[in-house]
């Protein structure tokens, strides 16, 4: 089924990322660029973030699941784009079509769930703390992986994620780089259950149905008042984040971006 809401041309967006499919009342949004393990670039950034708006004034969707194609779920930033051989005026791009992406991330009142299929390093961690749900497969390995490229978390994380878990948790995941498994990860708050490899899809129809089938507005409403304060900190954080990258840069000699 194909929302009525959905941005005129979307379907053109060029080599995207994301591939979407709809069960009944849930969306599922897909990224399937198996070959670069799924990393965004600043079109992939744009195509996530205009598909969850439109999920979002779609009245049929009530609930979303991203997941991933291949052995990743989202390896982050596309290389290019951490490494610096991006083009300057591609870094810059990019940057606004993350923080188009984070408000509505910030902003979504309907459930969204992830079901993670593999590996999840940098922005395929931290847009995590972002969803309600999050299923990961058991072989599933993660990565916040900034102190070891030179950088600081991003997306809000430095503010989402100690609401999530135990500080030294935390503290470790964040200032060693080091990579966790799906245990691990679920003790850090960044999963809610873990489920044998090829169960991963279906608990994850599931979950999303059985939230689905539920009064959408009072559903819409409670996730509200969970998430209560989470908007204006995570804003209050990325800018943070983003001051500390630029010094960071600086210090290097690179131009602020």
């Amino acid at each position: 089924m194909r929302p009525r809401s959905w941005p005129p041309g979307w379907r053109t967006w060029a080599e995207p990322v994301l591939r979407e499919r709809h069960e009944g009342h849930v969306a599922w949004l897909t990224f399937d660029k198996p070959e670069r393990l799924n990393s965004f670039t600043a079109a992939d950034y744009r195509d996530l973030h205009r598909a969850l708006a439109a999920a979002l004034a779609d009245d049929g969707t009530r609930a979303v699941v991203l997941t991933g194609a291949g052995r990743a779920f989202c390896a982050g930033a596309d290389r290019s784009l951490v490494d610096g051989s991006a083009a300057p005026e591609r870094r810059a791009e990019a940057g606004r079509e993350f923080d188009a992406l984070l408000e509505v991330l910030r902003r979504c009142d309907k459930p969204l769930l992830a079901a993670v299929n593999g590996l999840a390093v940098g922005f395929g961690c931290t847009m995590l703390l972002y969803c309600d749900l999050v299923l990961a497969a058991d072989s599933a390995r993660f990565r916040l992986p900034f102190t070891a490229l030179g950088m600081v978390p991003e997306a809000g994380s430095s503010a989402l994620l100690p609401r999530r878990g135990r500080w030294g948790d935390v503290a470790w995941a964040t200032l060693s780089s080091e990579w966790l498994d799906a245990e691990a990860a679920r003790d850090l708050g960044l999963v809610w259950r873990t489920v044998p490899d090829a169960a991963l899809h279906g608990e994850a129809a599931t979950t999303a149905a059985a939230v689905a089938a539920l009064d959408p507005e009072a559903v819409q409403a409670t996730k509200r008042l969970l998430a209560t304060g989470r908007a204006e900190a995570a804003h209050a954080a990325a800018e943070r984040e983003g001051a500390e990258m630029r010094r960071l840069a600086g210090r290097h000699g690179a131009p602020p971006e």
